[in-house]
């Protein structure tokens, strides 16, 4: 799962950025900070960007998307609390980042991307780089898993004005939800937990600012 490196990017890129840009921020997860330090973020991004991968800042993936600043990427993998036994569904793929910490973190992950180009870079660039435990499929994520089915953990990698109520009945008992919640511009970081009873508990945590989650329960299109 680890292929060699490549150029100028070198192991003491990651450690840096574990350290300057995780550790002092809040990230004390050791299983979440193991995995963004071995996990080849430039191989992720254009050949033309890896230089800075490791730096705090988001990196275009094209089709008007982003990869996400590490500390993001680390801030929602450790609001999951993941033990290493859950089945996830990931709602936006991207460029498969998040989708490659999230798969060495658990047992398996579902994740749809509404964009066919990406879907198809990502679901390559994953199977290349060893991942055999993710299932990716091409589709409206805010509809959920097409098939009826509950999942341990959920997590959106777009902005919500609200978080799709499919998403939620798709939350298994003792379960959790993660994503980003408000305006186009703006979002905070919310954690919904699905009880024992079947009721369900929100928290807020960190402000964050996504791209816009399109669909049917999410934003219609992705006029600003």
């Amino acid at each position: 799962m680890k292929p060699p490196e490549h150029g100028m990017i070198s192991s003491r890129a990651r450690d840096r950025m574990v350290r300057e840009l995780l550790e002092n921020q809040g990230i004390d997860d050791p299983r979440v900070l193991a995995v963004m330090r071995e996990t080849l973020r430039h191989l992720f991004v254009e050949e033309a960007l890896a230089s800075r991968a490791y730096g705090d800042e988001n990196l275009p993936i094209g089709e008007g998307q982003t990869l996400s600043q590490p500390l993001t990427v680390a801030r929602m993998s450790q609001a999951l609390r993941l033990a290493g036994n859950e089945e996830i569904l990931e709602i936006g793929t991207g460029s498969g980042y998040q989708t490659a910490i999230l798969a060495k973190l658990c047992h398996k992950v579902y994740t749809i991307e509404r964009l066919p180009t990406l879907a198809d870079t990502a679901r390559k660039r994953l199977r290349r780089l060893g991942y055999h435990n993710v299932v990716c499929r091409v589709g409206d994520g805010t509809l959920g898993w097409p098939e009826e089915r509950l999942f341990d953990r959920v997590i959106i990698t777009a902005g919500t004005p609200v978080t799709p109520e499919s998403l939620i009945r798709q939350l298994a008992p003792q379960g959790l939800l993660v994503a980003p919640e408000g305006s186009r511009s703006a979002q905070n970081l919310i954690r919904i937990a699905r009880l024992a009873d079947g009721s369900i508990q929100r928290e807020t945590l960190d402000p964050c600012c996504f791209v816009p989650l399109i669909g049917a329960q999410g934003w219609r299109d992705s006029t600003p």
